[in-house]
């Protein structure tokens, strides 16, 4: 399992981060998230503390932190270590002022997803939002979001493959119209 280890800066405090090749996420030392977030002295007196007061969140500690092997002022040493969602819910038991811009913005984008559950052209607005914001062609986005057959997208197969299919289909189609006469 292949790692890279970089720092990230929170208003200027080092949160170190791992990346998991195999998978495929990043993940955040707890210990600096927390620090970060409550400028605590001693941040694993802090942490102990908020498994404390959560009850829940002390119970599924194992389910959302991964001791990984991350540089320390000792060398390299395990270290609680949690990806995106695990950080989210540790940020969740922070009562630390600098805690709710990311709670807030948690529950903004939780709203936005239940809305795009209930009506899934959101998710499709939504993402061609985000595929110009990351500089995609309207071309690109055309062929990805724009498909009119939902069976043959265009994710999954190319135009030559796709005409194929439809022909196949139109073709099977029209036998089954024949047998059921």
């Amino acid at each position: 399992m292949a790692k890279k280890q970089t720092i990230q800066l929170f208003e200027e405090k080092k949160v170190r981060t791992v990346w998991d090749d195999e998978k495929e996420k990043w993940f955040f030392c707890v210990v600096d998230v927390v620090e970060a977030l409550t400028d605590s002295k001693n941040p694993t007196d802090y942490i102990k503390k908020m498994k404390k007061r959560d009850p829940e969140l002390s119970k599924g500690w194992g389910q959302i932190v991964t001791p990984l092997s991350v540089q320390t002022a000792g060398g390299k040493q395990k270290v609680n270590c949690a990806p995106r969602e695990g950080i989210f819910r540790i940020i969740q038991a922070i009562p630390s002022p600098k805690a709710e811009p990311f709670k807030r913005w948690m529950a903004e984008v939780a709203s936005q997803r239940i809305d795009q559950m209930q009506d899934p052209e959101l998710s499709i607005n939504q993402a061609i939002v985000d595929y110009k914001r990351l500089g995609y062609s309207d071309r690109w986005m055309k062929t990805r979001v724009g498909s009119d057959d939902p069976l043959f997208h265009p994710l999954c197969f190319d135009a030559q493959t796709q005409e194929s299919l439809s022909s196949l289909v139109a073709i099977l189609l029209n036998f089954l119209d024949k047998k059921l006469v």
